[in-house]
């Protein structure tokens, strides 16, 4: 009988690389209009050793058929986001895989929405593991410089579990659009110039540069934020495994850390809250000059017709007296045609110095959560109710201070013309504050939570919780079913998005 079923003519589809989507796209479609059975067709990758010992061997393989003129053949959308994620997936049998379960949805269309199906299952849980990859290498890439000035180009080292590279340069272009930077992994390499990005082959780590002079820095930073009354040693080493720790400079720190955490905790108690580093008021009077005469006058704005000219304005503000003590106007961050808003609360420590918003922990938790749910970061708008960082320091450290009814109505004055300028169809309230900024009123996050209530000038608003709320959640198993559920809201606002043309 083996030999009968060997007897078969095969075809080999030799795509051009290890996520060649478009053409496996091209020639799955082909094939499964031609009703060519899985079992008769082979993946291929030039440079790759084929995993069927008997494909092209009994049989030449043929030309990949041409699709049947006037045939059609659709697929559910949620079949095609997830082929493409799978595909970076570095199972050898990806592509098969995918070329099965398209093969069925010819005869079961409503497949995808069967969650108990052995392929649909081993497709999702592919697709899971890529998505913490492409979480994982933005959260541990570290840059080492090379060279000073304006020729300094920055070079990482990481190890990917999957072929990720490529689905993730583009974000590592936004965050670091005006460095030059090249990120080494085993499977690949990108490289960004500054104007042009380019993927090519793998390294070794011997191709990376060793330690440079910022270590030093990024680790007195690391150690200083350091919170060891928040310590957690099994949620840490979940979030981050110590597979990831021989690349990461802060790693060496970590042992002794978490050896002397209860005894600083105790020192943390006993400390009384002082004025913010002196290198925030350095910062300070770079970015943000004190206004003539030390009067404090409001900003304006109102003829303000783009985005840009808007942020400007928005730098001179003075219209609470939140901009006293924070570094600088934090503010919004997206294309000017968004559909999707995202709203925060307020700027954090780490954005009121970076000066954008949602680049702290809980900016990095929702990036990771949006990778998850397949919204891309780079068509949402995403901005805070509150622009400037409200805090109460203690020690070197500036602790978030929720704002007040009054700051909140202040500042609403900027989101309303940052919504004004955009014009979105939908906007994300991520918690409280940014429900009653977008509404005008106090709102019961926890009982409205995935509802979409309509302003009268016809914006839905989507009700959340914000991300740092996962954060702050002490039990891990507790935090993992929240972290499911933020996911789920996530994903019914990528439905949304799809909804608004």
């Amino acid at each position: 009988m083996a030999a009968v079923a060997r007897s078969l003519p095969r075809i080999t589809v030799k795509l051009s690389g290890q996520t060649d989507i478009d053409g496996w796209r091209t020639a799955a479609r082909a094939l499964a209009m031609q009703g060519i059975p899985p079992d008769q067709v082979g993946w291929t990758i030039p440079g790759i050793a084929s995993s069927d010992l008997f494909e092209e061997r009994i049989h030449p393989a043929p030309e990949t058929p041409s699709a049947p003129e006037g045939a059609t053949f659709t697929v559910p959308r949620a079949f095609v986001e997830l082929a493409e994620t799978v595909v970076c997936h570095r199972d050898p049998e990806r592509f098969a895989l995918l070329y099965r379960v398209l093969f069925r949805l010819r005869e079961e269309p409503h497949l995808m929405k069967i969650a108990s199906d052995g392929d649909v299952r081993r497709l999702e849980a592919m697709a899971k593991s890529v998505r913490r990859d492409i979480h994982k290498m933005r959260a541990f890439v570290r840059f080492r410089a090379i060279g000073d000035g304006p020729e300094a180009r920055h070079v990482a080292w990481f190890e990917p579990d999957h072929f990720i590279v490529e689905a993730n340069a583009p974000f590592f272009v936004r965050r670091f659009t005006g460095m030059r930077w090249t990120i080494l992994t085993p499977l690949a390499s990108a490289d960004w110039d500054g104007t042009r990005l380019a993927i090519g082959p793998g390294a070794t780590k011997a191709d990376a540069p060793s330690e440079d002079d910022a270590e030093s820095l990024w680790r007195t930073y690391f150690s200083s934020i350091f919170n060891p009354a928040r310590l957690k040693v099994k949620a840490m080493q979940a979030e981050m495994p110590k597979k990831y720790w021989r690349n990461l400079p802060e790693a060496s720190l970590i042992p002794d850390m978490i050896r002397g955490a209860e005894e600083k905790a105790r020192e943390m108690v006993e400390k009384q809250p002082s004025e913010p580093a002196p290198h925030h008021a350095k910062i300070k009077a770079r970015h943000w000059p004190a206004p003539p005469d030390g009067e404090a006058g409001p900003g304006d704005g109102a003829d303000a017709r783009t985005l840009p000219d808007l942020s400007r304005a928005a730098e001179a503000c003075h219209r609470c007296d939140l901009w006293r003590d924070a570094t600088r106007t934090v503010f919004g961050e997206g294309p000017d045609g968004a559909r999707v808003v995202f709203v925060g609360e307020q700027p954090g420590d780490q954005e009121d110095i970076a000066g954008k918003p949602f680049v702290g922990p809980a900016g990095r938790l929702l990036d990771g959560i949006l990778v998850e749910a397949g919204v891309d970061r780079d068509v949402v708008y995403v901005t805070n109710a509150v622009k400037h960082f409200k805090f109460e320091p203690r020690g070197k450290r500036r602790i978030h201070a929720r704002p007040n009814g009054g700051e909140v109505k202040a500042c609403r004055w900027w989101l309303d013309h940052e919504l004004a300028l955009i014009r979105p169809d939908l906007a994300v309230a991520l918690g409280a504050t940014a429900a009653q900024s977008l509404l005008g009123r106090p709102v019961a996050i926890t009982k409205l939570r995935g509802q979409i209530v309509t302003r009268d000038d016809g914006l839905r608003v989507f009700l959340t919780v914000h991300p740092s709320y996962l954060l702050r959640i002490p039990d891990p198993a507790d935090r993992e079913a929240e972290h499911g559920r933020f996911l789920a809201d996530m994903k019914a606002v990528k439905a949304l998005m799809g909804s608004t043309g």
